[in-house]
């Protein structure tokens, strides 16, 4: 499994603690920034990670920022992308075997790096369960066609 990871500035930290995680894991993973403390804008690099998992690239993106709000936002602005917001364990798995989701976000203001590496190899280790949840998969996917989106990004 190939995973994208970014975070902004207020992420930063917990990117790297994270990144350490996907190490012990035994992981390949891209950091795709930011790579220090100084202050970025959040969308710049939410993006780089949706559309690199969007076009296959990666299997799974990673994305933090001071709350995982931003992220979370910019991300499901990408066609194909369904990024979950976690701050618990309960959810990590849930949204896994129920929305298959392919990124999730994460707030370093909200958590902190034991919590986040937990939630990390749990949603990295939960498998889609499929069945009656594709049927809301599938109905997703024709609200992203009725505004003219198709799955996954072409040309980026």
């Amino acid at each position: 499994m190939k995973i994208a990871i970014a975070a902004d500035h207020g992420g930063f930290s917990l990117k790297e603690s994270v990144k350490k995680k996907l190490d012990a894991m035994g992981l390949e993973f891209h950091d795709f920034g930011t790579y220090s403390e100084e202050s970025v804008d959040y969308p710049d690099y939410g993006i780089k990670v949706a559309e690199a998992v969007a076009n296959g690239e990666f299997d799974r993106g990673i994305l933090v920022c001071g709350t995982g709000l931003g992220m979370s936002i910019v991300a499901n602005k990408v066609p194909g992308i369904r990024c979950a917001l976690l701050h618990d364990t309960f959810s990590a798995k849930a949204t896994r075997e129920h929305n298959d989701t392919n990124v999730m976000a994460m707030g370093a203001r909200v958590i902190g790096p034991g919590l986040a590496d937990d939630i990390v190899e749990l949603w990295l280790t939960t498998d889609y369960s499929g069945g009656r949840h594709q049927k809301r998969l599938d109905k997703i996917a024709d609200i992203e066609k009725r505004y003219g989106q198709e799955e996954g990004v072409s040309g980026c």
